[in-house]
This record gives structure tokens, sequence and C-alpha cells, in this order.
């Protein structure tokens, strides 16, 4: 067998630098927000100076790209092990299994959950061609387990959103050969299940002193229940 290449030491300094960098400017956000982050006071907590610290990132909004980056690609990648993992099963039970993931991400990463859905920075406002990429493919795999659960359903477009999201799904490879429909559903369902993990995380339904797994629960089997 091929010797697998080797990373240097000088590469495995720079990957944990870049590691700790990264867990800095999450603590920074996790406790005022993206608006909190500075790389100055990042060089600060870790004796650096700001000049060697701008050789990792030039700006902060370079930084902030490369968290939303990673969180996406992290929320991509365990939706995507799910999505190899049930391959072949009906597509309702595929979706709840899709769905208790995403839940299951979100409340473990609630700070990298919050970078990319409660602020702008995940909708592709920075760095477009690194993020959006990255967005679309942890979309893909609900979006290919809604085309085959509403494949058949009876649904209606109105003519002006028709064309709105026939060039929205024409821009993602595995989503363009989906109609209208089905991405109008797959649209309206992840909003439902973004609604009901974003106000989980808020601690809104425990102020209401209602339980949030019941509410998500039933928020799923509404959205397969075609």
């Amino acid at each position: 067998m091929p010797n697998s290449p080797t990373v240097s030491r000088r590469e495995r300094l720079r990957n944990q630098t870049l590691s700790e960098i990264k867990d800095h400017a999450f603590a920074q956000v996790a406790e005022g927000g993206p608006e909190a982050l500075s790389l100055n006071a990042i060089a600060r907590e870790m004796q650096m100076s700001g000049p060697a610290l701008y050789r990792y990132f030039d700006s902060r909004e370079a930084l902030l790209a490369a968290l939303v980056y990673d969180s996406y690609e992290d929320l991509a990648d365990t939706l995507q092990a799910v999505a190899v993992k049930t391959r072949g099963e009906e597509p309702g039970g595929r979706f709840k299994a899709l769905a208790d993931a995403y839940r299951a991400w979100a409340l473990e990463h609630q700070q990298h959950y919050r970078l990319l859905f409660a602020t702008t920075y995940g909708s592709g406002r920075i760095a477009p061609e690194k993020t959006v990429p990255v967005a679309n493919r942890s979309m893909m795999p609900f979006l290919e387990v809604l085309g085959a659960l509403y494949a058949q359903a009876e649904a209606s477009v109105p003519a002006s959103l028709e064309g709105q999201l026939e060039r929205w799904g024409r821009k993602r490879p595995q989503a363009s050969d989906l109609s209208a429909k089905v991405l109008r559903r797959g649209l309206v369902a992840w909003t439902r299940l973004h609604g009901v993990v974003s106000l989980e995380i808020d601690g809104v339904f425990e102020s209401l002193n209602i339980d949030p797994e019941l509410v998500y629960a039933g928020e799923v089997d509404e959205i397969i229940a075609v």
C-alpha cells in the first residue's frame, strides 16, 4: 500500500491555531452575537500580535465566513449520513429520521445554529461563493426525500411563486427536476421545522410550560401526512 501523505509539523501547528481562533470566535459570538466578534480581542486572548492573527484571517468577515462554512459543513455531513443510512426506506420514515437529526444537531450546537439561521450571515451575506454551495448541500437530503413524499400530492402554486421556485430549483442540481409543487411543499416543511426548533432553542415552549418534544413530534407527523 502507498504511504499516506504526512502532515508537516508546520501544518499541524497552523491547523491547531486555526481551530483555536475559531473556538474563541464562537465563544464571542455566543456571548454577544456576530457583531461582538473582534480579531484584536482574539489575538489578545491567544497572546498573539494582531498582524500574526491577520495572517490566518484578513478580516472579521473572513472569519465569520469560515464559521458559517464550518457550521453548514457539519450540519450537511450529519444529514447526508442519515440520508445514506435510510436510503431505500419509505419517504415518511426518512423525513422523520432527517428531521430528528436536524433537531438533535441544533440542540447540540445551538450557537452554530443561531449563526446560520438567526442572523443574516448564514444566508449568503458574506462569501456567497463559499457558503451558499455548502448551505445547499445541507438542504438537499430534505428535498430529495420530500420529492418522493410529495410526488403524487395535489397542490396548486400561484403563478408568481411558481416561477421563483423553478428558478431556485434550477440553481441546485439535485432539485432541478423537482416541480414547483414539490419545492413549495419542501420550503414550507423546512420553514415549519425550523420554526419549531428555533422556538425550542430560545426557550419559548419552556416559558409556556409546553413540552417542545410533543410540539415537534406533532409537526413532523403533520408534514409527512400527505
